[in-house]
């Protein structure tokens, strides 16, 4: 085979980061001509999305090796093990071993048969370990993802991500440490940690702790790493020594994405989510009040089973409320064996038209704030020659050409589209 590996990834920055170490096990393995498509799971729309991204594949690459992974295949693998287009199927375990690529690569694609071998998935809510394992550059960008945590062990009624990805089990935070010093040696400016439930970080160790203490941890043990990035949280979880961190450590960014799903009361309860509308908006103003220059993303679902208009209100005032700025909207999408798929459904056309409003209110809200920082002095992490990240996560256009990897002062001189342009300032 001389053709090369190519991973098509779907969903959440878990998955990219994991494509990533799929990446090296693929290389190491020496398995060339072949697609991995690392599934997503947490809608319909994803899962469709997955299936013609695997027929495309074949079209493309008729004689290549196609690999299915990630939440999707986890949960069902015989559906995809049995499209023609699939040579094996591999579990969200197996996907980070690397004798799994090892033996792929030592079975031919017309060996490959019919029975087990084509589908290699365990059991994932056997897996009590989170392995330390951290990636550098994803796409490119000078920044590592390291992953602190994996699984989830609540059992929110919309949700099938539990059963694709196992029960929550954290990694030690010396092994957290050792990768982040490491990558902070290969040059890396900004960490981001990443996992399945973050904030339920700590519980399941030998000797528990909670998230806010492993970020206090790394930021002591690691004073030579610029920027500390966290990825989605649930806002409810938020320790008090994670507060702290975020309301006043310069070197953790000032940018929360906060797993909200919506903001009615009665639509948070037969979500069985855990917080109520009060206590987001609580936390985004206490946190505001102590850091001003906070920014907020939230997940939010459009049109979950019995919400009325009233109840979709709440959750279009909620983006004002809390003063959210990035959001990731989702029609709600029943699926298969939760709760949630037993209740009362919307027609589909009603919860598109509400989560189209949710967009276009999140888009007036980051328009906004771009508009905002016109003027002002934002502190610039370059990823290319001309592109880079605020410590908000806009994504600022140098006006010229700067050294990727770089931290620079950009005096912020206009807008285009959902980015900020800026010229290096002193």
């Amino acid at each position: 085979m001389t053709g090369e590996t190519k991973i098509l990834t779907f969903g959440c920055r878990l998955n990219s980061y994991e494509s990533e170490i799929m990446r090296d096990h693929a290389a190491q393995a020496r398995l060339d001509d072949t697609v991995i498509v690392n599934s997503c799971a947490v809608t319909g729309e994803a899962v469709r999305q997955t299936r013609q991204a695997i027929r495309r594949a074949r079209r493309d690459r008729r004689d290549a090796r196609i690999i299915v992974t990630g939440c999707a295949a986890q949960i069902e693998p015989h559906a995809f093990a049995a499209m023609p287009e699939v040579d094996v199927v591999l579990g969200n375990r197996e996907k980070l071993r690397a004798e799994s690529f090892t033996k792929i690569a030592a079975t031919g694609t017309d060996d490959a048969g019919d029975g087990a071998e084509r589908v290699l998935v365990s059991d994932i809510m056997t897996e009590t370990v989170a392995q330390p394992s951290a990636v550098t550059g994803l796409g490119g960008r000078m920044r590592a993802v390291v992953q602190v945590q994996n699984g989830c062990d609540h059992r929110c009624t919309f949700c099938t991500i539990p059963f694709g990805r196992g029960r929550s089990r954290s990694v030690a935070a010396e092994d957290v440490i050792a990768q982040i010093r490491q990558v902070v040696e290969n040059g890396y400016s900004e960490v981001v940690l990443t996992g399945v439930d973050m904030t339920a970080y700590g519980a399941d160790l030998a000797q528990p702790m909670r998230l806010g203490d492993l970020v206090w941890q790394i930021l002591d043990a690691v004073p030579a790493l610029p920027r500390l990035r966290l990825s989605s949280i649930d806002s409810v979880e938020v320790d008090p020594a994670l507060f702290e961190a975020v309301a006043t450590h310069p070197r953790l960014m000032p940018h929360l994405h906060l797993s909200l799903q919506a903001g009615d009361d009665m639509i948070l309860k037969r979500m069985k989510r855990r917080h109520s509308r009060q206590d987001a908006i609580a936390l985004c103003t206490a946190l505001r009040a102590r850091r001003p220059e906070l920014v907020f993303g939230a997940d939010l679902i459009a049109g979950f089973p019995t919400e009325t208009e009233a109840m979709f209100d709440n959750s279009l005032r909620l983006v004002e409320e809390c003063g959210l700025t990035f959001l990731h909207v989702f029609p709600f999408s029943a699926r298969p064996n939760t709760p949630a798929a037993r209740m009362p459904q919307l027609p589909s056309a009603v919860r598109k038209e509400r989560a189209a409003r949710l967009r276009a209110a999140g888009a007036a809200a980051k328009r906004r704030y771009l508009d905002a920082q016109q003027g002002h002095k934002l502190r610039v992490l370059m990823e290319d020659d001309r592109r880079g990240r605020a410590e908000s996560f806009v994504e600022v256009i140098a006006q010229t050409s700067q050294e990727a990897g770089t931290i620079l002062n950009m005096q912020i001189t206009g807008v285009e589209e959902d980015r900020l342009l800026g010229a290096v300032a002193a």
